[in-house]
Order: structure tokens, then C-alpha cells, then sequence
């Protein structure tokens, strides 16, 4: 089934410089937003300890609150966990936490199951209908440690990916697609900072999931790129990449669609844990379908893509050379 004319002559090319200053001006603004209000971390990335309880009659999130700052707790998060009798507290860690980080494991452990009975106290001297359903602790060095191995797989992931393409096709695709690639990334993360949504290790994966999606796209459009260089004679660089874009097009939607049903249902029916991931993968494929039409292919024309660029070395055969 075609969604989309694969034979039609829509002139994408022809906004190339329109839609390179509106991506650019996007990518600075989304990087001003995560310098000057930054990114959310949750309780993965930044250490701190996260208790879950549960009530056996309904109770409220602002109750729940109330509780805990009264009983000394600074800046307690509260969650409701899909209901009205089920939550989730996040809070930073405390002097005795941070300093139990770097003692022995049963030192930890205690300071750990300390900080479970404060919370229980104190929301059993409001309520004795409550119990702790799950609890654990993540020190602040091992937040930070998380944070940097994340932006190292961020850019491993990139340079993956730009050496595969420099290998499978020629540097200019490696260069346009790793531009795009971070086009994706910066708007996803920028989007999140503006919100202030918590950004905890589901996000990360996320964003890696959004990286790899995204370049899938790119690779079936630059596939086709080359597939129409070598089969023509004379082609002009704009008008390959155009008839590229319009015959793969059909394929982007509905691939783009079917994915955004699958991740919309971890977003919608996922709970907490799982909407952030299901958010931005929603997110990162529609922005990665418009970088696949509107950054990356305009970045290759620019960088001067042509079709002596991807013909085969080989002589021998004249057959064989326009194969792709």
C-alpha cells in the first residue's frame, strides 16, 4: 500500500536553505534552554534515595507531602504511581546518605533501611494504613559516574554510526548523518529541559533508541541516493536527492506511524517508569522523519555529493560498476 506517490516531483530540495536556518536556529535554542535551565536529573543521575509506598484506602499527593516535609524532609518528590493509593518519593540525599556512600556495605545498607523507617514514621503519624513497597538508594558519585558513562555511549553511538556510513557509503553521508543525529538529540533533550520533565535512565536509553531509529531512515534515503546516481546517466545532485525523498517517502510515514503506536502505548498505559521513554521516542521520530527530509539531505548537497562520489572502483566489468 502507498500512502505516499512514489513517482511524485515535490521539490524538497528547493527549502533547503529555509529548513537548514530553521533547524539551526532550533538546535541553538535548544542548546541555550539545557545550559541555562539544564535537564531535570532524576534520582539515577543524581543520587538520592526513592521509596515506595502504599496506602490501603486512597489517599492524596499533597497529604503525602505535607507528611514528609513536616517531618524534616527537604524537597520531598511525590508520585502517584497510576492510582490514589500507590506513590513514589524521590528526595535528595541527606548528610547521613552521602556519607554512608563511600563506607562499608553493611554501613550503607543501614543508613538505607534508616532512611525507609523516617519515611515510614512519618507518614504513619498522619496515617497508619501505609506500608513501604519497594525502596533503594543511589549515591551521588555513582549519579555522577552515570551521567558521564551516558554521554560517553551518546557519542560512541555517534561515532558508530559515522564510521559505518563513511565505510558503506562515503564520508559526506557520514558527516550529514551524524549532523542530523545530533539535531535529533539536541531538540529531544531541548524539549526536555524546557518542560522540566525528570530525565532518569529510561530517558538516556531513550534518546539511544531515538539515535538508532532515526538513522534507519537516513540510511534507506541515502540508499536510494545512490541507487538513482549510479543507475542514471545525467542527473543533477538536487534532482537525485528530490526523487529520493519523494520514493521513499511512503515508507517513512508508515514505518514513522507504526513505531509512534508501539511506543505511544508505553507512553499512554506504561506508568511512570516507562512514560518518559515512550515520551521521547514519540517525540525523536517526528523529529527525526523531518531531519531525515529537511537536515540531512540538504547537508549532503551542500558538502557537494556527486555521482563519481559512489561509483564502484572497479573496471574490469563496466556491468558490475553500475551495481549498487
Amino acid at each position: 500500500m502507498e500512502l505516499f506517490n512514489p513517482n511524485a516531483n515535490i521539490n524538497f530540495m528547493g527549502w533547503r536553505k529555509v529548513s537548514l536556518a530553521i533547524s539551526c536556529l532550533l538546535m541553538i535554542l535548544s542548546a541555550g534552554v539545557i545550559f541555562v535551565r539544564g535537564l531535570d536529573y532524576g534520582l539515577d543521575f543524581t543520587g538520592g534515595a526513592l521509596v515506595e509506598v502504599v496506602y490501603q484506602e486512597p489517599a492524596e499527593v499533597a497529604d503525602v507531602r505535607s507528611a514528609l516535609t513536616a517531618a524534616g524532609f527537604e524537597n520531598p518528590v511525590v508520585q502517584s504511581l497510576g492510582g490514589t493509593r500507590e506513590f513514589a518519593i524521590r528526595f535528595a540525599p541527606r548528610e547521613d546518605e552521602a556519607a554512608a556512600e563511600g563506607a562499608e556495605a553493611t554501613a550503607s545498607q543501614a543508613a538505607h533501611n534508616r532512611i525507609a523507617n523516617d519515611v515510614l514514621s512519618a507518614l504513619k503519624a498522619g496515617r497508619s494504613d501505609v506500608a513501604i513497597k519497594r525502596s533503594e538508594f543511589v549515591g551521588p558519585q555513582v549519579g555522577e559516574e552515570l551521567r558521564t558513562d551516558g554521554l560517553i555511549a551518546v557519542i560512541v553511538v555517534a561515532l558508530g554510526i559515522a564510521v559505518y556510513l563513511w565505510i558503506r557509503f562515503e564520508w559526506r553521508f557520514a558527516v550529514a548523518a551524524v549532523a542530523s543525529e545530533m539535531h535529533d538529540a539536541l531538540l529531544t533533550l531541548g524539549i526536555f529541559a524546557l518542560t522540566q520533565r525528570e530525565f532518569d535512565l529510561p530517558a538516556l536509553a531513550a534518546v539511544l533508541s531515538v539515535v538508532g531509529y532515526s538513522i534507519n531512515d537516513k540510511i534507506v534515503v541515502f540508499d536510494r541516493v545512490r541507487e538513482i546516481f549510479r543507475s542514471t546517466r545525467k542527473a543533477e545532485p538536487i534532482e537525485v536527492l528530490n526523487r529520493s525523498i519523494n520514493s521513499t517517502m511512503s515508507r517513512t510515514i508508515m514505518t514513522g506511524v507504526t513505531t509512534a503506536l508501539a511506543v505511544g502505548t508505553l507512553y499512554f498505559l506504561g506508568g511512570p517508569v516507562l512514560e518518559n521513554f515512550g515520551l521521547i521516542m514519540l517525540i525523536g521520530i517526528f523529529i527525526g522523519i523531518l531531519s531525515s527530509i529537511f537536515f540531512a539531505n540538504p547537508i549532503l548537497l551542500m558538502l557537494g555529493v556527486s555521482k563519481k562520489d559512489l561509483m564502484p572502483v572497479t573496471r574490469e566489468d563496466p556491468e558490475l560498476a553500475r551495481r549498487p
